[in-house]
């Protein structure tokens, strides 16, 4: 505070040249301004004015120094407002990250619906693999994030926000894609288009071969479903994809449900940090109010990871 103070009071006398004119408008006694004044001028070694009887004019250094102090001040006033806004849940920023394959339809939905009630709420947004995402929110980087599948370290919590089918995206005109739903260990004879390692389906990929009782031919890998998706509708292999709308993957794509299979997609934050009252009441919104994918609203259960 004293640092904003001493600023505010330097711009006045800056400004108004005039050490009358300046203790008026600060509220503070003449001999007080010009004490400060004078130290000032010793902590910095110049004089800042020149003096004409009582009269004070801003000299070379003195605007420098003027320049300066105000973009100081500027930045130290948002700074203030910042600070203030963690404690205002109807303000202040959410610093919120998501895996790349929700950018197109969860996170649209889940935003729209919260900036329909606290429209003065901003948004800081980033993507990135799941373990890139956890170690965000571990590092303090980001406040939430929007993972799948569930992380498998304490340094997290987590609350389930919906759960997505999974499907087997084939090249039209494969033999399986008339199939009605299928078992993956139907596709174990094919080539395997996954995504890289740390990315969240790979790692269910991997269980569900591992469950179904085989080791895929991975032909390629890659850090977009979006990608995926297109080298499987040019016939290079097929792929376990979230079942989405059909028009989120291209043509030449045919998606057929697996079985059982599925992912958990929730929300994570730091275990031990509180979180500010924005991302706060974020967190308790979408917990509180996010479907599934049959459109039901179920209870969240918030658990320790």
């Amino acid at each position: 505070m004293e640092l904003i103070d001493g600023l505010r009071w330097f711009i006045a006398l800056a400004e108004t040249e005039q050490v009358t004119a300046a203790s008026e408008m600060l509220r503070i006694s003449q001999p007080t301004l010009s004490r400060r004044l004078a130290r000032l001028e010793r902590d910095l070694g110049v004089e800042l004015f020149d003096r004409h009887g009582r009269r004070l004019e801003l000299n070379d250094r003195g605007r420098v120094l003027l320049e300066h102090a105000r973009r100081a001040s500027a930045e130290l006033s948002a700074a203030q407002r910042e600070i203030a806004a963690f404690d205002s849940p109807d303000r202040g920023t959410v610093r919120l990250s998501f895996l790349h394959s929700f950018g197109t339809w969860l996170i649209p939905r889940v935003l729209r619906a919260y900036r329909e009630q606290r429209p003065r709420v901003t948004f800081t947004l980033y993507q990135d693999a799941a373990q890139a995402l956890v170690d965000r929110v571990v590092d303090g980087r980001d406040d939430l994030a929007f993972v799948s599948p569930r992380p498998r370290t304490p340094l997290v919590r987590w609350a389930p926000i919906t759960h997505q089918r999974l499907a087997l995206a084939v090249p039209t005109g494969h033999h399986l894609g008339a199939a009605s739903s299928l078992d993956l260990a139907a596709a174990a004879d094919d080539s395997f288009i996954v995504m890289h390692e740390d990315y969240g389906m790979r790692r269910i990929f991997d269980e569900l071969c591992a469950e179904a009782g085989f080791v895929p031919n991975v032909v390629f890998e890659s850090s977009e479903l979006a990608t995926i998706g297109g080298l499987v509708s040019a016939s290079l292999g097929v792929a376990v994809m979230p079942w989405q709308e059909p028009h989120a993957w291209p043509d030449g794509v045919t998606l057929v449900p697996l079985r059982g299979a599925g992912r958990d997609i929730g929300l994570v934050w730091a275990s031990g940090r509180a979180l500010p009252a924005a991302a706060e009441r974020f967190l308790k919104f979408t917990t509180d109010s996010q479907p599934d994918e049959a459109g039901e609203t179920t209870p969240p259960e918030v658990t320790e990871v």
